[in-house]
């Protein structure tokens, strides 16, 4: 899978997770606001989700070489509601540079 295809794909699940986030919450408002438990299902389906993140965030971090502590915050950024939609954005544009400065170097075998 190419690094473009990395980053791909952690768009996408971050995007996803921060939505599942905002259903979770959502969830959470119900069952304790108003003893409304239509959304206790989604706790599970959510945990599996923020999973996949996790990997994608990882792939994409150990193909551009980033520190573990960095990757450890983005994957951390899945937790927060909203966070997501921004780290999204900023890692998008910091992983573009980094992915078009390696395919400009000249890679010797």
């Amino acid at each position: 899978m190419s690094d473009r295809a990395k980053l791909k794909f952690f768009q996408a699940m971050a995007f996803v997770v921060g939505v599942g986030l905002l259903v979770l919450v959502l969830g959470m408002v119900l069952k304790y606001g108003f003893e409304n438990d239509v959304l206790d299902w989604w706790a599970m389906p959510h945990g599996f989700i923020y999973m996949v993140y996790l990997v994608a965030v990882a792939m994409l971090g150990f193909a551009l070489r980033w520190e573990l502590g960095r990757m450890v915050l983005i994957m951390l950024a899945g937790c927060v509601p909203f966070l997501s939609f921004w780290v999204e954005q900023k890692v998008t544009r910091t992983a573009r540079a980094e992915i078009e400065a390696k395919e400009s170097t000249p890679q010797f075998s």
